[in-house]
């Protein structure tokens, strides 16, 4: 089975407004084990959500996903941050992060600013035009969150919040234990 990343990246390659879906639910079988099956519901609702947001940041911004989510995390720290500190906020490599800010730093998006107590260290923050750019994006994919979402009522909502909460904390307190059973890496 491809890894999720993969699949994201392939799904985003995919050419047209409309790109063909890949619904990994299709994989499980109803002898699957339903912890398997509810992971693979979470994963193909969540790229259903993030191809949709994809395809409307290229058509209504000429941006990326990586772009807004970057732009996001310092929209959210007017200071600026690190570029070791984005790179783990985003879970990307420093490479990656380097790639998005020149280009965001040759549109006038983001600045770049020397550390005075360090001068190995790179402050990125978002100059006046980046915020103004960033804040349309925001308000256009909130939006887009909330449509997508309609069909859902408030109650669902908020039922779904409260068991994905109860499961976060479940897989913090998880994550932290080692395996019970061994994991057989020959295959």
């Amino acid at each position: 089975m491809e890894t999720s990343s993969a699949l994201r990246k392939n799904t985003s390659e995919l050419n047209g407004a409309r790109a063909a879906f890949v619904d990994l639910e299709t994989r499980a079988t109803k002898d699957d084990h339903q912890a398997l099956r509810l992971w693979l519901r979470l994963l193909s609702c969540t790229m259903r959500v993030e191809t949709h947001v994809r395809s409307r940041l290229r058509q209504n911004f000429a941006t990326t996903l990586p772009r807004f989510d970057l732009m996001a995390q310092l929209e959210r720290r007017p200071a600026g941050l690190r570029m070791s500190e984005l790179s783990k906020r985003l879970m990307v490599s420093g490479g990656n992060v380097t790639g998005i800010t020149d280009q965001l730093e040759q549109e006038g998006l983001v600045q770049r600013i020397l550390d005075r107590d360090d001068r190995r260290a790179i402050t990125v923050k978002l100059t006046e035009t980046g915020i103004k750019r960033f804040r349309r994006m925001a308000a256009h994919h909130e939006q887009w969150i909330v449509e997508l979402l309609a069909g859902l009522s408030q109650e669902d909502k908020q039922a779904m919040l409260a068991m994905l909460q109860k499961l976060k904390g479940a897989l913090a307190v998880t994550a932290v234990k080692p395996s019970l059973t061994p994991v057989d890496r020959k295959s």
